[in-house]
């Protein structure tokens, strides 16, 4: 029989391995009622435009990866169609502001999973709504976590353009944007021990922070822009880790390397 002490050694590790796994893949994620579901892009597009789409990315000379990413616009997605067409890494949209959960991101994030993909987590930020610090604990809850088992990529923080109306950066002085920002991941960074990657575009960025924000030594970029090439990085990014570059006929990226610094991303 086991002593008392170790009976309750046993007790405390079960209830932190379960912590962990509701963080990582919550099973009971559902959509709050009235809340609206906004998807990694949405706002660029209908601010910078969609007229140079790429169907096809140019090879950048460094190696690339294929991927995807989806949010509950996309349903129960068939993950065999889309490992088949060389896609081989998916972001899912886990949480918008405080209030709204993915109905689709058990299918989404083990179905992705289970056909072979590396997946992870990001969170459709609304910085008028509440600090960056209790997004990214509500993000951290419900889906966004990350796991050392080589198939789980850092979550990722999407921050654009306003998408209820009113200031494009929702009434934030570049100061305090920044603030938000960096609360938000610094939070992440406790909880997870990663950084989270920042999507975003080159124009968002530059006009609601000013410019005064480096966070290059941290996150990773994850660059959205729908034109023939890349274009210019955000203040202080050498380069970009993931390009998204088109949303037909569902939203496209490309990695900025090969599966090594993929699974290394994933890894840490």
């Amino acid at each position: 029989m086991p002593s008392q002490q170790s009976a309750g050694s046993h007790v405390v590790r079960t209830a932190a391995i379960a912590l962990v796994a509701s963080m990582l893949s919550p099973v009971n994620v559902h959509a709050s009622e009235g809340s609206e579901d906004h998807s990694a892009g949405s706002q660029i597009a209908k601010h910078e435009g969609t007229g140079e789409m790429l169907m096809t990315p140019p090879d950048l000379g460094v190696g690339r990866v294929d991927g995807i990413d989806v949010s509950s616009h996309q349903g129960n997605v068939d993950w065999g169609h889309w490992w088949r067409s060389g896609k081989r890494f998916v972001y899912i949209k886990a949480t918008e502001g405080t209030a709204y959960l993915n109905p689709k991101f058990t299918q989404q994030y083990n179905g992705s999973a289970a056909v072979g993909m590396i997946r992870g987590s990001y969170h459709f930020a609304l910085p008028n709504r509440s600090d960056g610090a209790t997004q990214a604990r509500f993000f951290v809850r419900n889906g966004g976590g990350w796991s050392r088992d080589g198939r789980t990529l850092p979550g990722t923080l999407d921050i654009e353009y306003n998408p209820y109306g009113g200031d494009t950066c929702y009434g934030l002085s570049h100061a305090a944007m920044v603030g938000w920002i960096r609360s938000f991941s610094d939070t992440y960074h406790a909880l997870t021990k990663r950084w989270p990657v920042i999507y975003t575009s080159t124009q968002w960025w530059d006009k609601c922070t000013g410019r005064s924000g480096d966070f290059s030594s941290t996150n990773p970029l994850w660059l959205a822009r729908y034109s023939a090439s890349v274009g210019p990085m955000p203040f202080k990014w050498p380069v970009h880790t993931i390009w998204q570059y088109t949303s037909s006929p569902i939203d496209q990226n490309v990695f900025n390397g090969g599966a090594d610094r993929l699974a290394s991303l994933a890894s840490g």
